[in-house]
């Protein structure tokens, strides 16, 4: 992936005419948080607008994500993806990144797939962007929900908030509430209830793919992710109550 002007260029796949029908949807439901599709370029990548801004660092998080706002600026930037998606039809041959993605039936949505604080822009304390769409796929607004909870409350350890700068003075279940809220229309249970399924999902899905060779889910394999998901589901389970305590 490479940034050439104001464009980033990427490789294709199977997976991306689906992915270019969603961005143009996007597009022209107004929801321009998304990167706009420019093209194919001359060597056969896709041609995305870029989007100028930060990008949430994997630790040490900015004050917004952690005493700010940022957390209801995520839960907002997801419902509003979601109201923009409900009427996206894929292409009748879509294929999706994730080739164990469940198939449309029209029932449910297509899903960021991908939605956590790590995928987005920020212009000072402004969320402005969402990036990485190629592992959109069919799923629930409740998957994308709990995964987007599951890294920005954090629904896992005290290890894991400390990296992100967290102290002993966060309040998980104060922070679910407010994505709640944000979000609009669900309650903190169903959200940690989404989470459950979604890491349950991407472990078994990971561990399948893996098993044909498949990257990026070899490498993720070998890093030893799905035990780390195992003991991510484990936490949560122990620590449900608690998250969900007024």
């Amino acid at each position: 992936v490479v940034r050439i002007g104001n464009t980033v260029r990427r490789p294709v796949g199977a997976w991306t005419q689906a992915v270019h029908a969603l961005l143009r949807h996007l597009e022209d439901r107004g929801f321009y948080a998304a990167p706009r599709l420019l093209g194919i370029d001359e060597e056969g990548r896709e041609v995305l607008e870029f989007l100028p801004g930060t990008a949430m660092p994997w630790i040490d998080w900015p004050a917004v994500m952690r005493s700010g706002d940022g957390l209801r600026q995520l839960g907002t930037m997801l419902r509003r993806y979601h109201d923009a998606v409900r009427d996206f039809v894929p292409p009748a041959n879509a294929r999706w990144r994730n080739p164990r993605a469940r198939p449309w039936t029209g029932a449910e949505l297509v899903r960021h797939g991908d939605f956590s604080p790590f995928n987005t822009i920020w212009q000072g304390d402004r969320l402005t962007g969402v990036i990485d769409w190629d592992f959109a796929q069919p799923g629930t607004a409740l998957e994308d929900l709990g995964y987007l909870a599951w890294y920005a409350v954090p629904l896992s350890d005290d290890g894991r908030a400390r990296q992100y700068g967290f102290g002993a003075e966060i309040d998980r279940a104060a922070r679910l509430r407010a994505l709640a809220a944000a979000y609009g229309d669900v309650t903190p249970a169903e959200i940690v209830h989404g989470a459950i399924d979604v890491i349950r999902t991407e472990r078994d899905d990971m561990v399948a793919l893996a098993r044909q060779g498949l990257e990026p889910w070899v490498s993720f394999v070998r890093e030893g992710t799905p035990a780390g998901f195992t003991a991510e589901l484990a936490w949560i389970e122990e620590y449900r109550l608690s998250l969900l305590v007024r």
